[in-house]
């Protein structure tokens, strides 16, 4: 297993990627988080840890959170109670606050590592609906025979998740659940950016859905017109 880490100085930076090697996990340095995410594709972990030491961490998660769903670990000065709660809702899987004991933060992410890789991950099937077919293998939607439009973690398990529900109206926070896989009242900016994305490589126009539909204040639905079911 691979972990991405994200420090604050290299002194630290040395000190959590040991804690990450006795959990079993391979680590990726990186210094800056937006490049990491940047080239999340071609270089993707099976872990997050990042340790700012500046910034607005709920910003971070927010970005994170817009790219991969898989566990992400923070390392902070102390916060109030209320950002620790809005961090955790926001999708943050465990926050460690500064200055910090390394053999619980290591039993810490062996509980990680033991969680993931205890649960046999349920692959979504090849699906066909609407001249749409997702392969899980390759990760990809083709769009009524032309060339397979590559997609990202994300943007799968939303498409999977709206196609096996059509017709029916998803409500942010179940999109939240069924994608993200975590529970809470739902980022409304967080799903809507993953809307968009999706839209931009399946939807003819993107600015006129045939597919993925808005409905205001609800959510959104996998509505095609009834003429390009297949």
């Amino acid at each position: 297993m691979f972990a991405l880490l994200v420090p604050r100085d290299p002194d630290e930076g040395a000190v959590l990627a040991l804690a990450l090697q006795r959990a079993n996990f391979m680590v990726i340095q990186a210094r800056d988080l937006k490049k990491a995410l940047q080239s999340w594709l071609e270089r993707p972990a099976d872990l997050i840890l990042l340790a700012p030491s500046e910034g607005d961490p709920l910003s971070y998660v927010r970005q994170i959170r817009a790219e991969t769903a898989v566990p992400l670990v923070l390392i902070l000065d102390p916060i109030s109670e209320s950002l620790h709660c809005a961090l955790l809702e926001a999708g943050a899987d465990l926050i460690v606050i500064r200055p910090f004991s390394i053999p619980i933060l290591i039993a810490q992410l062996k509980a990680i590592v033991r969680r993931t890789s205890g649960a046999t991950p349920q692959k979504a099937p090849s699906w066909s609906a609407a001249g749409l077919t997702l392969d899980h293998i390759s990760r990809t939607v083709e769009i009524k025979g032309k060339a397979p439009v590559r997609l990202t973690h994300l943007e799968f398990r939303l498409l999977h998740t709206l196609m096996i529900h059509k017709d029916q109206v998803l409500p942010v926070e179940t999109i939240v659940e069924r994608v993200w896989g975590y529970t809470g009242r739902g980022d409304k900016e967080l799903v809507r950016g993953l809307i968009s994305r999706l839209r931009a490589k399946i939807e003819p126009d993107p600015h006129h859905p045939r597919y993925i539909h808005t409905i205001p204040g609800v959510g959104y639905s996998f509505s095609p017109p009834d003429e390009e079911d297949v």
